[in-house]
């Protein structure tokens, strides 16, 4: 239990940053989402029940200040993410930086795109937001492959600070 807390502490602290972000980015309409950081980590190196646990945590983390129609959409993403990347994670180099950042980009990816087709058909205009999505896409892609290096050092170390073998498996 304390490991998916720690993990799902440094995902407020992830929630946190990117929310002051797009804050910040709302005057050149622009929107970033980083959901494959919410889940790339803790599939790559925990085991499923406190790594899905903090998975989902920040699932319903975003789904409270999200104008979804459904509650629970974020989560429910994130845990299938979450148990996808797990169940292939024997096939990746789990110990390299890069290879959890490529991780990470397609969790992104996959995930935007989910959402964006389950959330569309709610616009009055479904046809022309996909430009401004596709904009979007590409710069939450950029900033994940900056923030993906930094945001897997902080969720080790959170994990040494608070004395949870960051890497045991059983």
């Amino acid at each position: 239990m304390r490991r998916a807390l720690v993990i799902a502490g440094a995902l407020l602290l992830l929630w946190t940053v990117v929310a002051q972000a797009n804050h910040s980015l709302t005057g050149v309409h622009l929107y970033l989402f980083v959901g494959g950081l919410y889940v790339a980590f803790a599939a790559l190196t925990q085991p499923l029940g406190p790594g899905l646990g903090a998975s989902i945590m920040g699932g319903l983390l975003c789904d409270a200040t999200s104008p979804a129609s459904l509650f629970g959409t974020h989560a429910l993403l994130f845990a299938a993410a979450h148990i996808s990347v797990f169940h292939i994670r024997d096939r990746i180099p789990r110990d390299d930086t890069a290879s959890r950042v490529v991780v990470a980009l397609l969790a992104n990816l996959g995930l935007f795109l989910v959402f964006s087709f389950s959330q569309v058909h709610l616009s009055p205009a479904p046809a022309e937001i996909w430009p401004r999505l596709l904009v979007d896409l590409l710069v939450s892609q950029v900033a994940l492959t900056l923030l993906a290096p930094w945001f897997f050092a902080l969720q080790a170390r959170a994990l040494v600070l608070c004395r949870v073998d960051r890497e045991s498996l059983a």
